[in-house]
């Protein structure tokens, strides 16, 4: 594995501090924007937040990579009903090429992670390098790449997201979920120089239990951190078993929770955070202002 691109990086480098450019900007040097789906506690919805904007993003004819960072574990395969594979140690060991590893599924690409593989667990050692190297091989080929991470504040973890152009934070309301992300928040800006993350608040009952987490938040990094949290919006919360959700998240696109995953894409793209979208009640949008 060659690390020197990786390790460019790792003595300070930051992509996203040095390279603050719009989408039109980001087309014309042809290099992938790098999202990574993350958050500080699991179980809060990542990789089908993952996938749906992957979805999305290939729809509206983006070229989208996502890679299951969670390597060992095969969440990403599972929930798209994919053959379990061993693609991503062949990668690693040289077995196969970059191109023969990804599967193309509903119009995006997936490198998906092993299921428990001895051989990749006694090979993980610096895997977040490896990561990077990938990005930073493949980024002029896809217009996105989007990082499903683990949870947690592994250093591992840590170096993939500070790598990112940006990170989408996921939270539910639980309260270890909250306070889980802020210490992943917290870490990203003091030891990593991270002064930008985007939120989606996933599993919500009301819009007051929204705007109340967004507030606390929001205020929380501000206070604290001095870093900017830029809401993407809400998504409710699916009283139906994780199997019907999982078979049904790419193709309703008449439900509430795909417009509002539309209103993610769209309000990432533009960053027009002074109006954040939040769920419907009664059919109605609300919006909330902010400064």
């Amino acid at each position: 594995m060659s690390t020197k691109s990786a390790a460019q990086w790792l003595v300070g480098h930051n992509r996203f501090e040095q390279e603050k450019t719009d989408s039109s900007d980001k087309k014309n040097f042809g290099r992938a924007k790098t999202i990574s789906i993350t958050s500080g506690k699991g179980g809060v919805g990542k990789t089908s937040v993952t996938i749906k904007l992957a979805k999305l993003l290939a729809d509206k004819g983006f070229k989208t990579l996502v890679i299951d960072c969670d390597y060992n574990l095969s969440n990403t395969a599972i929930k798209l009903g994919l053959p379990l594979t061993d693609n991503f140690y062949s990668l690693i060991t040289a077995k196969k090429t970059f191109d023969e590893c990804l599967v193309k599924h509903r119009g995006f690409y997936l490198l998906s992670g092993c299921n428990g593989s001895i051989d990749l667990f006694n090979e993980s050692d610096g895997m977040e390098k490896f990561i990077i190297d990938i990005l930073v091989s493949h980024e002029r080929e896809f217009d996105y790449i989007l990082l499903d991470s683990p949870a947690g504040i592994g250093k591992e973890n840590l170096t993939i997201n500070a790598y990112s152009d940006h990170r989408f934070v996921v939270v539910t309301p639980d309260r270890s979920s909250l306070t889980d992300s802020y210490s992943l928040m917290k870490i990203l800006t003091t030891k990593y120089g991270v002064s930008e993350n985007h939120l989606i608040v996933n599993k919500i009952s009301s819009k007051k239990q929204y705007h109340r987490i967004i507030k606390t938040l929001g205020e929380t990094v501000d206070k604290f951190l001095c870093s900017r949290l830029k809401v993407l919006g809400g998504l409710e919360n699916q009283d139906i078993s994780v199997d019907i959700f999982d078979r049904h998240l790419l193709d309703e696109e008449n439900s509430a929770l795909h417009r509002n995953f539309v209103k993610v894409v769209e309000m990432f793209s533009e960053e027009n955070v002074g109006i954040l979208p939040t769920i419907s009640d009664h059919g109605q949008e609300v919006q909330l202002n902010v400064c």
